[in-house]
């Protein structure tokens, strides 16, 4: 089958599908300018000790690597990005009255922006626009703590209780929510097309979603420019940039 030929038949069970979930991760957010982790260029593939930095046993030891990661929230690329047409394309699909939930792995918020229904997406591992105390629990939104080191805290404390604060994602090392990934399970069980759109698959427990909705009955795409994991548990894979395939088969 052509790649045109591919396209439209993806593009033909999505109109026929009632129940589309979409899972992202970073592939559908570096054509916005923030890169990926375990692409070839990814920050994690270019620099393996990032990585190591990015527990939260470390984070929570070390002021030094507390006041590293401050500065690099300040300069962080999610703060200039904007929504690019991969996103897009999930709104035209939602407004569709197809999308029934979208699952994402990334921290950036960028599907909100574009205009998805906050209540459809589920964040497995969180948000970098808000901060949250690690010993109280308090959450407040990020840029008022992005304020406070531009104004000379190189390791904020947080202010009711003294605490280590951090952004409220998840990082190497600390327990997912399990009331999100118990809906990311859900909502997969209940797809009839499942688009994994993004992602290295690689990561769980999410990259489960896949196999569990191809369980259930439900049609799975993969749409990423290398290969994953699951691609073995794929209906159909389409390679390529995602900004392209993602408006050709969303509608």
């Amino acid at each position: 089958m052509s790649d045109a030929d591919l396209l439209n038949t993806v593009a033909r069970w999505i109109d026929e599908a009632q129940r589309v979930v979409a899972l992202t991760g970073a592939g559908i957010s570096t054509d916005s300018g923030i890169p990926d982790f375990r692409g070839p260029q990814g920050v994690w593939t270019r620099n393996p000790a990032a990585e190591k930095l990015s527990t939260i046993q470390n984070y929570l030891a070390d002021p030094e690597v507390r006041r590293a990661a401050w500065r690099g929230r300040l300069e962080h690329t999610a703060w200039t990005a904007k929504p690019n047409r991969g996103h897009e394309a999930l709104v035209r699909l939602e407004r569709r009255g197809k999308l029934h939930a979208l699952i994402t792995q990334n921290v950036d918020e960028l599907h909100q922006i574009a205009g998805t229904d906050r209540d459809r997406v589920i964040e497995v591992h969180g948000t970098i626009r808000r901060v949250m105390c690690w010993r109280c629990g308090a959450r407040s939104p990020m840029e008022r703590t992005l304020a406070r080191v531009r104004a000379g805290e190189d390791d904020p404390a947080c202010l009711s209780c003294g605490g280590i604060l951090k952004s409220d994602t998840i990082s190497f090392g600390q327990a997912l929510v399990p009331e999100v990934i118990d809906r990311a399970m859900q909502v997969a069980g209940e797809a009839d097309l499942l688009l994994a759109i993004g992602s290295t698959l690689q990561v769980y427990p999410v990259a489960g979603a896949v196999p569990l909705a191809s369980r259930a009955g439900a049609r799975v795409v993969i749409v990423n420019a290398e290969p994953t994991a699951m691609d073995d548990v794929a209906d159909a894979l389409l390679r390529g940039s995602i900004g392209e395939i993602l408006p050709a088969i969303c509608g």
